[in-house]
C-alpha cells in the first residue's frame, strides 16, 4: 500500500474521533498536527488539545491510537500530545467552524 493511500486512510479514520464535548471531529478541530509514515509503516502522529485542561486528555489520543492500528497495513502507533503551538480556533476547518457556528 502506498503511504498516500496509507495516510488517507488514516485521514478518513480520525475523521471519526470525536471530542465528546464538540460535535466535530479532532480532525476538523485541527487537532492533528502532523500524521509521520515510516518506511515500516510504524505510524507517529502528532497532535494537540483545544485545552491542557481538556477532562478527555487521556481518552482522545488513546482513540486516535486505537482507531488508525485497526487500519490495514499500519503497525505501531505512536500518539504524543504538543502544546506548541497552542491549538487555537483557527486550526479548524471552514466546515468545523460552520457546525460550531462560528461563521
Amino acid at each position: 500500500m502506498s503511504q498516500k493511500k496509507l495516510k488517507n486512510d488514516i485521514v478518513e479514520a480520525l475523521q471519526g474521533v470525536y471530542d465528546p464535548e464538540i460535535p466535530v471531529s479532532i480532525y476538523e478541530l485541527g487537532l492533528i498536527y502532523d500524521i509521520i509514515i515510516k518506511k515500516d509503516n510504524n505510524v507517529d502522529i502528532i497532535m494537540t488539545l483545544t485545552t491542557p485542561n481538556c477532562p478527555e486528555a487521556q481518552s482522545i489520543p488513546e482513540k486516535v491510537a486505537d482507531v488508525v492500528s485497526l487500519i490495514n497495513g499500519v503497525n505501531e502507533v505512536k500518539v504524543e500530545i504538543t502544546w506548541e503551538p497552542p491549538w487555537t480556533q483557527d486550526n479548524m476547518t471552514d466546515a468545523a467552524k460552520l457546525e460550531l457556528g462560528l461563521m
